[in-house]
């Protein structure tokens, strides 16, 4: 840092700012590549950063970041079976027959299939790696050390406050009882919905440590299995997932905020396994769960409202009520920052007139994967003149935004085609509409 302030001291302002990315880039680089040699919370600290540090940490170090996402190894089977010996006793563990080889691994811990002995039951173990729950907060602290001696971010109440916020995420996704509830009671929420499948816990195997659940099978979202579904299967499942956010948003106040796809499975109707006639979406990881207060989701939901009734002042109350608006902008700079805001409601809108047509098929259906909205909007609020006003937003909106783009993406992989208008309505007003016979609610574009 040193040698590149005396360096930089006489450059003209151009060469400065080259520099200044180069010497972040160089430095990102490096505190990547020793999180990557480490595991535990210290990884998945900086793949959260990776995440939902854009409000906070310059590109280069997003970037370097998001490289932690391939990093992550297992632990040999040795390790892993001395954490369930201890967890679990020898007796209880030798009901069942664990596969040695994990079907999954992540920086806090692995899942292991296995079957029970007694009646054949198919069943997952997801073990925690030893000491991570104790190590949380020392390793938070560490890596926003690193961060700070590495120039790599200013420190304020705000960073301060997303930090806290982080570190509440991350005692919650290593207490394995909480995420153990948080699964049965989702379950059943959704026992009576077939379009969705959630995991049974089985508390007899569950420790604070190991969470056993029923081994659910199916595809991954971006299979070739699912690719060659027809149309509007693809779409109903899209259909079922916006659905499922709305739940979550209007209804339980309640969010899954890590929109990882691994955390979801396509299970096809017809194939072994399947006891459905419906084409379901396996629900797997409660870990991320947030509960938002009314006072956060009233504002949130009163912009979602306004933006579909086309009320911009309705929506800039909103982002002021929010406190990431700030009544003292000038109007213009409100106006640009709403219809930004409401330009993230496109495909859910009444009036598709203003669909770019690459994002609209012959029957008027909305083509998520080809609209490229989340691109759009980000290079729309990029161009305005928000950027020298827009204040960090509140921690909540981030990972809320954050679960927004990641339903959107995983129906733009499904490559589902429908419009989600009718949906919308229902949850904002109690009025479905009528949707037509395969539940896409068609729109004639002039």
């Amino acid at each position: 840092m040193a040698s590149h302030m005396a360096t930089n001291w006489f450059s003209s302002k151009d060469k400065r700012e080259a520099r200044h990315r180069a010497m972040l880039s160089s430095q990102a680089e490096f505190l990547v590549d020793e999180l990557g040699k480490l595991k535990g919370s210290v990884v998945k600290i900086g793949q959260v950063m990776a995440l939902y540090g854009e409000h906070f940490l310059p590109e280069e170090v997003t970037e370097a970041l998001h490289t932690l996402e391939d990093q992550t190894t297992w632990l040999e089977w040795p390790s892993i079976e001395r954490v369930l010996k201890a967890e679990l006793g020898a007796d209880r563990l030798a009901e069942l027959d664990v596969d040695p080889d994990p079907i999954g691994a992540a920086s806090l811990g692995q899942v292991h299939r296995a079957r029970r002995r007694s009646d054949g039951l198919e069943l997952v173990l997801k073990v925690q790696y030893p000491g991570v729950d104790e190590a949380v907060d020392s390793d938070l602290n560490a890596v926003a050390h690193l961060l700070k001696i590495a120039r790599l971010v200013s420190f304020g109440p705000e960073f301060n406050d997303w930090l806290e916020e982080v570190r509440d995420m991350m005692h919650r996704e290593v207490d394995y009882r909480l995420e153990a509830r948080t699964t049965e009671k989702f379950r059943q929420m959704l026992l009576d919905d077939p379009r969705f499948v959630v995991p049974r816990v089985l508390d007899e195997y569950c420790t604070a440590h190991v969470i056993a659940s029923t081994y659910e099978p199916g595809h991954s979202v971006s299979s070739v299995a699912v690719r060659e579904l027809a149309l509007d299967r693809r779409s109903e499942l899209g259909r079922a997932a916006l659905e499922l956010f709305f739940r979550e948003l209007f209804i339980w106040g309640e969010i899954q905020t890590d929109p990882n796809f691994g955390n979801y499975r396509i299970r096809i109707a017809g194939e072994e396994g399947a006891n459905s006639e419906t084409d379901q979406i396996v629900l797997l990881d409660f870990g991320a769960v947030q509960a938002y207060s009314a006072s956060f989701l009233d504002p949130v939901i009163q912009m979602i409202r306004s933006s579909y009734e086309g009320d911009l002042p309705g929506v800039v109350d909103g982002g002021i009520r929010l406190r990431f608006m700030s009544q003292d902008w000038p109007e213009d700079v409100l106006d640009t920052f709403g219809k930004v805001c409401m330009s993230v409601l496109e495909p859910l809108s009444r009036d598709c007139s203003n669909w770019p047509d690459e994002a609209v098929n012959d029957r008027g259906q909305y083509r998520w994967k080809q609209s490229d909205l989340p691109s759009r909007v980000a290079r729309q609020a990029a161009r305005s003149a928000i950027s020298r006003y827009f204040k960090v937003p509140p921690k909540e909106f981030v990972f809320l935004n954050r679960k927004l783009i990641g339903v959107y993406t995983f129906i733009a992989v499904l490559n589902a085609e429908f419009n989600g208008e009718d949906l919308l309505r229902e949850y904002l007003y109690g009025d479905p509409g009528t949707p037509d016979a395969s539940s896409t609610n068609q729109m004639t574009k002039p």
